[in-house]
């Protein structure tokens, strides 16, 4: 059972992470020009906060789970998972660690803690949505 929720919830952060590049490409091609960086940032940043817990709203029934410590268990791999990306990703375009991690300073209208926080959290917020828990 827990293989298939794990394997099912690794399905649903592919699905987050194509969400996620398709919101940089809206904040790079769309937002930025039309309200500059950081504001571009903010709004990009509540957006992917807001898809990553519809997603996961909408994906709980599939991955038919409402235990709490199993959903903070989904949302801490997701958590995980995505700091696993966007670290490897970001060194292997040649991204010193510095720079990497100037993303978590709030510098510039930068929220990525608060996507982060999102992503750990959603399947907890998704199932107190739909009452759950």
């Amino acid at each position: 059972m827990l293989t298939v929720v794990a394997l099912k919830a690794l399905v649903i952060w592919f699905g987050i992470l194509v969400l996620a590049v398709a919101n940089g490409v809206l904040r790079e091609s769309v937002l930025a020009p039309a309200f500059g960086t950081p504001a571009a940032l903010v709004l990009s940043g509540l957006l992917l906060s807001a898809l990553i817990i519809g997603v996961a709203y909408f994906s709980l029934p599939w991955l038919h789970i409402s235990r709490p410590l199993v959903l903070c268990i989904v949302g801490l791999g997701w958590f995980v998972l995505t700091l696993v990306f966007e670290f490897s990703f970001g060194l292997w375009q040649g991204n010193s660690l510095s720079e990497l991690l100037e993303a978590y300073t709030f510098k510039g209208g930068n929220i990525w803690p608060v996507v982060l926080a999102a992503t750990a959290l959603a399947p907890y917020i998704a199932a107190k949505l739909r009452g759950w828990v």
